[in-house]
Protein backbone atom coordinates (compact mmCIF):
# COMPACT_ATOMS: atom_id res chain seq x y z
CA UNK A 1 0.00 0.00 0.00
CA UNK A 2 1.42 3.38 -1.06
CA UNK A 3 0.29 6.32 1.05
CA UNK A 4 1.14 9.89 0.07
CA UNK A 5 0.75 12.56 2.75
CA UNK A 6 0.19 16.17 1.69
CA UNK A 7 0.89 19.29 3.75
CA UNK A 8 1.19 22.84 2.39
CA UNK A 9 2.14 24.60 5.64
CA UNK A 10 5.55 25.51 7.09
CA UNK A 11 4.86 24.98 10.80
CA UNK A 12 2.09 24.29 13.29
CA UNK A 13 0.24 21.48 15.00
CA UNK A 14 -0.73 19.54 11.84
CA UNK A 15 2.94 19.38 10.79
CA UNK A 16 4.02 18.27 14.27
CA UNK A 17 1.37 15.56 14.11
CA UNK A 18 2.60 14.38 10.70
CA UNK A 19 6.16 14.05 11.95
CA UNK A 20 4.90 11.73 14.68
CA UNK A 21 2.56 9.75 12.44
CA UNK A 22 4.39 9.18 9.15
CA UNK A 23 7.62 7.52 10.36
CA UNK A 24 5.64 5.12 12.55
CA UNK A 25 3.29 4.19 9.70
CA UNK A 26 6.36 3.54 7.55
CA UNK A 27 7.91 1.33 10.22
CA UNK A 28 4.83 -0.89 10.05
CA UNK A 29 5.45 -1.79 6.41
CA UNK A 30 3.45 0.91 4.62
CA UNK A 31 5.16 2.67 1.69
CA UNK A 32 4.99 6.35 2.73
CA UNK A 33 5.94 9.62 1.05
CA UNK A 34 5.31 13.26 1.98
CA UNK A 35 4.60 16.19 -0.34
CA UNK A 36 5.35 19.37 1.55
CA UNK A 37 5.60 23.14 1.32
CA UNK A 38 9.34 23.82 1.28
CA UNK A 39 12.74 22.22 1.10
CA UNK A 40 13.32 22.97 4.79
CA UNK A 41 10.21 20.99 5.71
CA UNK A 42 11.20 18.20 3.31
CA UNK A 43 14.64 17.96 4.95
CA UNK A 44 13.02 17.66 8.38
CA UNK A 45 11.09 14.59 7.16
CA UNK A 46 14.15 13.06 5.47
CA UNK A 47 15.96 13.28 8.79
CA UNK A 48 13.21 11.04 10.15
CA UNK A 49 13.84 8.51 7.38
CA UNK A 50 10.81 9.53 5.32
CA UNK A 51 10.89 10.21 1.58
CA UNK A 52 9.76 13.81 1.01
CA UNK A 53 9.33 16.13 -1.97
CA UNK A 54 8.65 19.85 -2.22
CA UNK A 55 5.48 20.96 -4.04
CA UNK A 56 4.63 24.54 -2.99
CA UNK A 57 0.99 25.61 -3.16
CA UNK A 58 0.90 29.29 -2.21
CA UNK A 59 -2.85 29.62 -1.72
CA UNK A 60 -6.17 28.09 -2.73
CA UNK A 61 -6.08 29.95 -6.07
CA UNK A 62 -2.59 28.69 -6.97
CA UNK A 63 -3.76 26.47 -9.81
CA UNK A 64 -0.26 25.73 -11.13
CA UNK A 65 0.84 24.51 -7.71
CA UNK A 66 -2.31 22.45 -7.35
CA UNK A 67 -1.77 20.86 -10.78
CA UNK A 68 1.87 20.04 -9.92
CA UNK A 69 0.73 18.48 -6.66
CA UNK A 70 -1.88 16.40 -8.47
CA UNK A 71 0.72 14.98 -10.88
CA UNK A 72 2.77 13.69 -7.93
CA UNK A 73 -0.16 11.56 -6.76
CA UNK A 74 -0.35 9.29 -9.78
CA UNK A 75 1.12 6.22 -8.03
CA UNK A 76 -0.71 6.58 -4.69
CA UNK A 77 -3.11 3.99 -3.37
CA UNK A 78 -4.26 6.44 -0.71
CA UNK A 79 -3.75 10.19 -0.26
CA UNK A 80 -3.91 11.65 3.25
CA UNK A 81 -4.13 15.46 3.44
CA UNK A 82 -3.57 17.67 6.50
CA UNK A 83 -4.52 21.30 5.87
CA UNK A 84 -7.09 23.26 3.87
CA UNK A 85 -5.06 23.78 0.69
CA UNK A 86 -3.84 20.20 0.79
CA UNK A 87 -7.40 19.06 1.41
CA UNK A 88 -8.62 20.87 -1.69
CA UNK A 89 -5.96 19.94 -4.24
CA UNK A 90 -4.87 16.66 -2.66
CA UNK A 91 -8.32 15.16 -2.49
CA UNK A 92 -9.24 16.26 -6.00
CA UNK A 93 -5.91 15.05 -7.39
CA UNK A 94 -6.08 11.78 -5.51
CA UNK A 95 -9.54 10.96 -6.81
CA UNK A 96 -8.51 11.99 -10.32
CA UNK A 97 -5.83 9.28 -10.19
CA UNK A 98 -8.13 6.68 -8.65
CA UNK A 99 -6.70 6.76 -5.13
CA UNK A 100 -8.65 6.60 -1.88
CA UNK A 101 -8.49 9.92 -0.02
CA UNK A 102 -8.50 10.82 3.68
CA UNK A 103 -8.40 14.32 5.10
CA UNK A 104 -7.62 15.13 8.73
CA UNK A 105 -9.52 18.26 9.70
CA UNK A 106 -7.28 19.49 12.51
CA UNK A 107 -9.40 22.51 13.28
CA UNK A 108 -11.89 25.07 12.10
CA UNK A 109 -11.30 28.69 11.10
CA UNK A 110 -10.75 30.66 14.28
CA UNK A 111 -13.89 32.75 13.81
CA UNK A 112 -16.13 29.69 14.22
CA UNK A 113 -13.81 27.42 16.22
CA UNK A 114 -15.18 29.07 19.37
CA UNK A 115 -18.50 27.32 18.62
CA UNK A 116 -17.08 23.81 18.98
CA UNK A 117 -18.86 22.63 22.10
CA UNK A 118 -20.09 26.22 22.74
CA UNK A 119 -23.14 27.03 20.63
CA UNK A 120 -23.64 30.27 22.55
CA UNK A 121 -20.06 31.55 22.07
CA UNK A 122 -19.92 35.26 21.18
CA UNK A 123 -18.54 36.43 17.87
CA UNK A 124 -14.81 37.20 18.38
CA UNK A 125 -13.88 40.90 18.42
CA UNK A 126 -13.12 42.40 15.05
CA UNK A 127 -14.99 39.66 13.16
CA UNK A 128 -17.95 40.74 11.06
CA UNK A 129 -21.26 38.92 11.15
CA UNK A 130 -20.96 38.52 7.37
CA UNK A 131 -17.69 36.61 7.83
CA UNK A 132 -19.28 34.26 10.37
CA UNK A 133 -22.30 33.68 8.09
CA UNK A 134 -19.99 32.85 5.16
CA UNK A 135 -18.06 30.35 7.24
CA UNK A 136 -21.20 28.68 8.59
CA UNK A 137 -23.18 28.64 5.35
CA UNK A 138 -20.44 28.69 2.72
CA UNK A 139 -17.18 27.21 3.99
CA UNK A 140 -18.70 24.39 6.08
CA UNK A 141 -21.01 23.11 3.31
CA UNK A 142 -18.02 23.13 0.91
CA UNK A 143 -15.95 21.11 3.40
CA UNK A 144 -18.85 18.70 3.92
CA UNK A 145 -19.11 18.25 0.14
CA UNK A 146 -15.35 17.62 -0.20
CA UNK A 147 -15.70 14.91 2.45
CA UNK A 148 -17.79 12.93 -0.03
CA UNK A 149 -14.65 12.49 -2.15
CA UNK A 150 -13.34 10.16 0.53
CA UNK A 151 -13.26 10.16 4.33
CA UNK A 152 -12.38 12.66 7.04
CA UNK A 153 -10.65 12.25 10.41
CA UNK A 154 -11.42 14.45 13.43
CA UNK A 155 -8.99 14.50 16.38
CA UNK A 156 -11.71 14.82 19.03
CA UNK A 157 -15.32 13.87 19.60
CA UNK A 158 -16.13 17.55 20.16
CA UNK A 159 -14.88 18.34 16.67
CA UNK A 160 -16.78 15.39 15.20
CA UNK A 161 -20.02 16.46 16.89
CA UNK A 162 -19.63 19.97 15.48
CA UNK A 163 -19.09 18.53 12.00
CA UNK A 164 -22.12 16.25 12.25
CA UNK A 165 -24.24 19.22 13.35
CA UNK A 166 -23.18 20.90 10.11
CA UNK A 167 -24.14 18.00 7.86
CA UNK A 168 -20.87 16.21 7.34
CA UNK A 169 -21.73 12.64 6.31
CA UNK A 170 -21.62 10.40 9.38
CA UNK A 171 -20.53 7.32 7.42
CA UNK A 172 -17.37 9.10 6.26
CA UNK A 173 -16.33 10.60 9.59
CA UNK A 174 -13.79 8.95 11.92
CA UNK A 175 -12.41 10.09 15.30
CA UNK A 176 -8.72 9.33 15.82
CA UNK A 177 -7.15 11.32 18.67
CA UNK A 178 -3.57 12.47 18.34
CA UNK A 179 -1.00 10.37 20.16
CA UNK A 180 2.24 11.15 21.94
CA UNK A 181 5.07 9.26 23.61
CA UNK A 182 5.16 9.59 27.37
CA UNK A 183 8.44 10.95 28.69
CA UNK A 184 10.22 11.07 32.01
CA UNK A 185 8.17 12.84 34.64
CA UNK A 186 8.97 16.52 34.92
CA UNK A 187 9.22 17.77 38.50
CA UNK A 188 10.68 21.23 39.11
CA UNK A 189 12.13 21.41 42.61
CA UNK A 190 10.69 24.21 44.73
CA UNK A 191 13.06 27.18 44.89
CA UNK A 192 11.10 29.52 47.15
CA UNK A 193 10.33 31.89 44.29
CA UNK A 194 7.11 32.37 42.36
CA UNK A 195 5.43 29.31 40.93
CA UNK A 196 5.72 28.97 37.18
CA UNK A 197 2.78 28.40 34.83
CA UNK A 198 3.34 27.85 31.14
CA UNK A 199 1.11 28.24 28.11
CA UNK A 200 1.96 27.12 24.58
CA UNK A 201 -0.36 28.57 21.95
CA UNK A 202 -0.73 30.92 19.03
CA UNK A 203 -0.99 34.45 20.41
CA UNK A 204 -4.48 35.01 19.04
CA UNK A 205 -7.82 35.89 20.62
CA UNK A 206 -9.24 32.36 20.60
CA UNK A 207 -6.35 31.00 22.71
CA UNK A 208 -7.30 33.18 25.70
CA UNK A 209 -3.82 34.30 26.81
CA UNK A 210 -5.36 37.56 28.01
CA UNK A 211 -7.61 35.54 30.34
CA UNK A 212 -4.52 33.88 31.87
CA UNK A 213 -2.77 37.22 32.37
CA UNK A 214 -5.84 38.61 34.14
CA UNK A 215 -6.03 35.46 36.27
CA UNK A 216 -2.37 35.76 37.28
CA UNK A 217 -3.06 39.37 38.32
CA UNK A 218 -6.03 38.25 40.45
CA UNK A 219 -4.31 35.23 42.04
CA UNK A 220 -3.20 35.49 45.66
CA UNK A 221 -0.13 33.34 45.08
CA UNK A 222 2.74 34.83 43.05
CA UNK A 223 2.88 33.27 39.57
CA UNK A 224 5.36 33.75 36.76
CA UNK A 225 4.06 33.06 33.25
CA UNK A 226 6.20 31.46 30.54
CA UNK A 227 4.43 32.04 27.23
CA UNK A 228 5.49 30.01 24.18
CA UNK A 229 4.11 30.90 20.78
CA UNK A 230 3.86 33.60 18.14
CA UNK A 231 0.93 35.59 16.85
CA UNK A 232 -0.59 38.93 16.02
CA UNK A 233 -1.46 39.80 19.64
CA UNK A 234 2.04 39.59 21.13
CA UNK A 235 2.55 43.35 21.57
CA UNK A 236 -0.96 43.75 22.99
CA UNK A 237 -0.47 40.88 25.45
CA UNK A 238 2.93 42.15 26.56
CA UNK A 239 1.36 45.54 27.25
CA UNK A 240 -1.49 43.93 29.19
CA UNK A 241 0.97 41.98 31.35
CA UNK A 242 2.92 45.14 32.16
CA UNK A 243 -0.25 47.06 32.95
CA UNK A 244 -1.51 44.31 35.28
CA UNK A 245 1.87 43.85 36.99
CA UNK A 246 2.24 40.24 35.87
CA UNK A 247 5.69 38.67 35.43
CA UNK A 248 5.20 37.20 31.94
CA UNK A 249 8.01 36.11 29.65
CA UNK A 250 7.28 35.78 25.94
CA UNK A 251 9.52 33.30 24.11
CA UNK A 252 8.00 33.19 20.62
CA UNK A 253 7.78 29.90 18.75
CA UNK A 254 9.75 27.14 20.51
CA UNK A 255 10.33 23.87 18.59
CA UNK A 256 11.00 21.58 21.56
CA UNK A 257 8.47 22.20 24.30
CA UNK A 258 9.49 19.26 26.45
CA UNK A 259 12.75 20.96 27.35
CA UNK A 260 10.79 24.05 28.39
CA UNK A 261 8.26 22.04 30.39
CA UNK A 262 11.02 21.01 32.80
CA UNK A 263 10.97 24.61 34.08
CA UNK A 264 7.22 24.64 34.83
CA UNK A 265 5.01 23.76 37.78
CA UNK A 266 1.95 23.36 35.56
CA UNK A 267 0.56 24.11 32.11
CA UNK A 268 -2.49 26.28 31.50
CA UNK A 269 -4.76 25.93 28.46
CA UNK A 270 -7.03 29.00 28.83
CA UNK A 271 -8.55 28.70 25.35
CA UNK A 272 -11.80 30.17 24.16
CA UNK A 273 -11.73 27.34 21.58
CA UNK A 274 -9.54 24.26 21.16
CA UNK A 275 -10.24 21.38 18.83
CA UNK A 276 -7.98 18.97 20.70
CA UNK A 277 -5.42 20.59 23.00
CA UNK A 278 -2.09 19.21 21.80
CA UNK A 279 -0.04 21.31 24.24
CA UNK A 280 -2.06 19.90 27.13
CA UNK A 281 -1.35 16.38 25.88
CA UNK A 282 2.38 17.14 25.64
CA UNK A 283 2.36 18.44 29.21
CA UNK A 284 0.46 15.42 30.51
CA UNK A 285 2.98 13.14 28.76
CA UNK A 286 5.73 14.38 31.08
CA UNK A 287 3.62 14.47 34.22
CA UNK A 288 2.73 18.16 34.35
CA UNK A 289 -0.68 18.99 35.79
CA UNK A 290 -2.94 20.94 33.41
CA UNK A 291 -5.47 23.64 34.15
CA UNK A 292 -7.70 23.97 31.10
CA UNK A 293 -10.82 25.72 29.91
CA UNK A 294 -13.88 23.53 29.50
CA UNK A 295 -14.07 23.95 25.73
CA UNK A 296 -13.75 21.79 22.62
CA UNK A 297 -11.63 18.70 23.04
CA UNK A 298 -9.84 19.73 26.25
CA UNK A 299 -12.29 17.85 28.56
CA UNK A 300 -11.57 14.70 26.53
CA UNK A 301 -7.94 14.98 27.70
CA UNK A 302 -8.16 16.53 31.15
CA UNK A 303 -10.37 14.72 33.65
CA UNK A 304 -11.40 17.41 36.14
CA UNK A 305 -10.02 16.69 39.59
CA UNK A 306 -8.18 13.56 38.47
CA UNK A 307 -5.59 14.57 35.87
CA UNK A 308 -5.96 18.35 36.12
CA UNK A 309 -8.54 21.06 36.67
CA UNK A 310 -11.16 22.48 34.32
CA UNK A 311 -12.68 25.96 34.52
CA UNK A 312 -15.23 27.79 32.44
CA UNK A 313 -13.78 29.74 29.50
CA UNK A 314 -13.32 33.50 29.71
CA UNK A 315 -13.50 33.45 33.52
CA UNK A 316 -10.24 34.84 34.97
CA UNK A 317 -11.64 34.71 38.53
CA UNK A 318 -12.25 30.95 38.27
CA UNK A 319 -8.86 30.42 36.66
CA UNK A 320 -7.15 32.42 39.43
CA UNK A 321 -8.91 30.27 42.04
CA UNK A 322 -7.72 27.09 40.31
CA UNK A 323 -4.14 28.38 40.20
CA UNK A 324 -4.26 29.34 43.87
CA UNK A 325 -5.66 25.96 44.88
CA UNK A 326 -2.74 24.17 43.21
CA UNK A 327 -0.18 26.67 44.48
CA UNK A 328 -1.15 25.69 48.01
CA UNK A 329 -0.93 21.94 47.39
CA UNK A 330 2.35 20.78 45.77
CA UNK A 331 1.57 17.14 46.52
CA UNK A 332 -1.74 17.46 44.71
CA UNK A 333 0.05 18.97 41.70
CA UNK A 334 2.35 15.96 41.58
CA UNK A 335 -0.57 13.52 41.88
CA UNK A 336 -2.55 15.21 39.09
CA UNK A 337 0.53 15.14 36.90
CA UNK A 338 1.18 11.47 37.62
CA UNK A 339 -2.39 10.51 36.74
CA UNK A 340 -2.26 12.66 33.62
CA UNK A 341 0.81 10.79 32.40
CA UNK A 342 -0.94 7.48 33.08
CA UNK A 343 -3.91 8.68 31.02
CA UNK A 344 -1.63 9.46 28.08
CA UNK A 345 -0.12 5.98 28.22
CA UNK A 346 -3.53 4.30 28.43
CA UNK A 347 -5.54 6.38 25.95
CA UNK A 348 -3.33 8.66 23.82
CA UNK A 349 -0.27 6.66 22.84
CA UNK A 350 1.40 6.99 19.45
CA UNK A 351 0.95 3.25 18.98
CA UNK A 352 -2.83 3.51 19.35
CA UNK A 353 -2.99 6.46 16.95
CA UNK A 354 -0.88 4.67 14.33
CA UNK A 355 -2.77 1.39 14.68
CA UNK A 356 -6.16 3.05 14.24
CA UNK A 357 -4.89 5.06 11.27
CA UNK A 358 -3.53 2.00 9.46
CA UNK A 359 -6.75 0.11 10.17
CA UNK A 360 -8.63 2.94 8.44
CA UNK A 361 -6.26 2.82 5.44
CA UNK A 362 -6.67 -0.93 5.10
CA UNK A 363 -10.45 -0.69 5.41
CA UNK A 364 -10.64 1.98 2.69
CA UNK A 365 -8.20 0.32 0.30
CA UNK A 366 -10.10 -2.91 0.64
CA UNK A 367 -13.51 -1.32 0.02
CA UNK A 368 -15.30 0.25 -2.92
CA UNK A 369 -16.20 3.53 -1.18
Amino acid sequence: MKVVYVSTIEFGGPLTHLKQLVPCVGERGVDVRVLCASEDVAVSFRRLGVEAETVPVANKLHLAGGAALSRRLADADLVHTHDRRAGLYGRLGGRLHGARVVHTLHGMPEEIAVRIGRDDAPVPPGVSRARVLWLLHGYLPIEASLTRLGHVVAPSQAMASFMLAHRFPRSRLHVIPHGIEAGAESSRPPDGAALVAGVAANLEHWKGIDVLIEAAALARAPWRLEIYGAGSLRDELESLARARGVDARFHGFVPNLREEFAQLDLLVQPSRADTFGLAALEAMAVGLPVVGARVGGIPELVVDGETGLLVEPEDPQALAAALDSLAAEPERRRELGRRGRERVVEHFSVDAMVRRTIELYEELCGSST
